[in-house]
């Protein structure tokens, strides 16, 4: 038996990879955490309405440290670079959660709305205070009766062609604007959805600025605010309830980068189609999706590090030595419910990583193609859904893992599974993010993407060869792909003889595994709508095959992702720990959906039984270097926060 040696790995080197191109950027807020510490443990002894304060002193001390304001224009006092925005952003989200969910409210969902959807009138009315912290704001989209269906919401913004004014109204409670951060005590202006009408004609759903508190902080005119009360989680940020009576704003109020009122009442956009220019809209504030999923991947990166350094401590029954009890770490159980969590949380940072790239490249580029901005919005749709399903499995497994002692709260797990319980609703429910993810799939991002609802995806597909619809996401390919890698194999021979530890087996599994997922779904409506079915009635019974595809999808991303990063490096111990961290993702995601594979013929039982085998032994290699890869997450000491693992 060949004995395994353990690379010898330079931890701060391994960091800077995973901090890629930002690291000074991740360095400064990681200090600037540090300096913070504190706020970790005033979240357990403050009242809300305390923590709600000391919560905006951090994310205002942070602004006046340059941190908030990276992705803004360099003219208003901004950084100009997208990029790093997202950088910062996401490790933050090693510290305190309000923080982080409180600096997203005002610089990314209320600053990036008038960044992005305002024109130079109100970048320059607003951007420089904005940024700064003196102005302080609210993203009012949310409604009671209205969550990710926003097209449908209840909110108007009337125009009164002889005051030439907007008059913004709430109609019912079901239209009150609702779970919106920063309202309940600190925010003086929203950004707020409406449907706008104009001579009682509907033109779709445009955002308004809208004064919702004076100087003093009183309620505008007009303006009803109530406190949402307490939450799960995240009780440093001031969710309210908005609902405006005959609230009137200037013409100017209305966000104009994609539609323009006159005096006289005139309504013109660039973008005649009225679905299309929605979805354009919606599709300028991506980032905040994209934050969101970064912030669930690094809040994971807390919960594990925690979890793999205390089995590196905590003994528990005599094993190999009847004198001394065991570390926990040393269990193969443990192993196995730790180390693939671990292998997920590197995976899920590099696809993350890639992401973020696309933002900036998109983002920077003016006359970057629509079938990009498409891509992209499925993409950080996809990545979010996976990134804060993985940040809730791998915070509740590490706490168990740490037995009674992950219950109390001096170990942090109860603040990090209760802030980051609402991510997966964040920026859109999962589920609904994924049928987005498959829509784009099943279209090929053309030009009818962004023109269709669910039901229109249906008719759209239903009208194509399935055939047409595999070629199109040119996974068609594939079985070209394999041959090329064995060349004169067949594909069943080449499942069952290719390398388990071989990449493009491990992403050809994949490939595979979406394609038939994707032409299935294809087949699925195609056959309803052939046999006159209503295409409501077709998708709600294909939904779970849709969620499938659209995950299966995501899935093989993210392994290319981490591929290509590990095959980029040179040769080294961190090459190799990276490649034991992707092997194990890859195995682990297939053995995790063993079953569909071998329904399906492409695994025998044989197979799977060595593909199993494969993970325990990757574990086992994991194990000498455990403490070394949870240490180069870049998880400052202060910010791990338990008891359980002081020295």
């Amino acid at each position: 038996m060949t004995t395994y040696e353990a690379p010898v790995i330079d931890v701060p080197g391994l960091t800077r990879i995973l901090d890629g191109t930002y690291v000074e950027v991740r360095e400064m807020v990681r200090r600037n955490l540090v300096e913070h510490a504190a706020i970790l443990d005033e979240a357990q002894e403050l009242d809300r309405a305390a923590y709600r304060d000391r919560v905006l002193d951090v994310v205002l001390d942070m602004a006046k440290a340059g941190q908030t304001g990276l992705g803004f224009p360099t003219e208003h006092g901004g950084g100009g670079d997208i990029g790093a925005s997202v950088a910062a952003f996401e490790t933050l989200a090693l510290g305190d959660l309000s923080v982080l969910t409180k600096v997203g409210v005002q610089f990314g969902l209320f600053g990036g709305a008038i960044l992005q959807l305002g024109t130079q009138h109100h970048h320059d009315a607003y951007l420089t205070d904005l940024i700064e912290g003196r102005l302080l704001g609210c993203f009012a989209m949310t409604e009671t009766g209205h969550g990710s269906n926003v097209q449908e919401l209840g909110t108007v913004a009337r125009y009164d062609i002889d005051a030439g004014e907007f008059v913004i109204t709430t109609p019912d409670d079901s239209a009150r604007k609702d779970y919106i951060g920063n309202a309940a005590a600190h925010g003086h202006m929203a950004v707020v959805f409406a449907q706008l009408e104009i001579g009682g004609e509907s033109e779709g759903v445009h955002a308004f600025v809208v004064p919702i508190r004076d100087e003093a902080g009183n309620p505008a005119p007009g303006v009803r605010i109530e406190d949402c009360g307490h939450k799960i989680g995240l009780n440093g940020v001031d969710n309210g309830r908005l609902w405006f009576d005959e609230v009137r704003v200037p013409r100017t109020a209305l966000l104009d980068q994609y539609a323009q009122v006159s005096e006289t009442g005139v309504y013109s956009s660039s973008i005649e189609n009225r679905n299309r220019r929605f979805f354009t809209m919606l599709g300028t504030l991506v980032q905040g999706r994209v934050c969101v999923g970064g912030a669930g991947i690094n809040a994971a990166k807390v919960a594990i590090a925690i979890a793999v350094r205390y089995g590196l401590k905590r003994r528990q029954f005599a094993a190999s030595d009847p004198d001394t009890e065991e570390l926990i770490l040393d269990y193969g159980l443990h192993q196995r419910r730790l180390f693939p969590l671990l292998a997920s949380t590197y995976a899920m940072h590099f696809a993350q990583d890639v992401l973020a790239a696309d933002l900036h490249r998109v983002f920077s580029d003016p006359d970057v193609p629509d079938v990009d901005r498409r891509a992209l919005e499925a993409r950080a749709a996809g990545t979010k859904a996976l990134g804060t399903w993985h940040a809730s499995r791998t915070i509740q497994e590490c706490r168990e893992a740490c037995g009674g002692a992950g219950y109390l709260s001096a170990n942090r797990f109860d603040a990090l599974r209760a802030d980051t319980d609402v991510f997966t609703t964040f920026e859109g429910d999962n589920h609904i993010l994924l049928q987005l993810v498959a829509k784009g799939l099943l279209t090929d991002y053309s030009s009818e993407f962004e023109d269709m609802d669910q039901f229109g995806m249906v008719r759209f597909v239903a009208g194509l060869a399935v055939e047409t619809v595999i070629e199109r996401t040119n996974v068609h390919k594939l079985l070209e792909r394999i041959r090329d890698v064995i060349p004169g194999g067949e594909t069943d021979e080449w499942d069952q003889e290719a390398g388990l530890l071989d990449p493009q087996y491990q992403l050809t599994m994949l490939r595979w595994r979406e394609e038939h997922m994707l032409g299935g779904v294809a087949r699925r409506l195609k056959r309803g709508m052939d046999n006159g079915m209503n295409p409501g009635d077709v998708f709600s019974r294909v939904q779970d095959h849709v969620i499938g595809a659209a995950r299966a999808h995501v899935e093989r991303l993210v392994l290319e992702a981490f591929v290509e990063r590990t095959a980029a490096l040179e040769d080294g111990p961190e090459k190799v720990a990276l490649n034991l961290m992707c092997d194990l993702y890859a195995l682990s995601t297939i053995e995790a959906d063993r079953a569909w594979w071998m329904e399906h013929g492409r695994l025998t039982s044989q197979r799977a039984k060595a593909i199993s085998r494969e993970v325990n032994d990757l574990c086992r290699k994991v194990r000498p270097i455990a403490r070394d890869l949870v240490d180069a997450l870049g998880v400052p000491d202060e910010m791990l926060r338990a008891e359980i693992i002081a020295d």
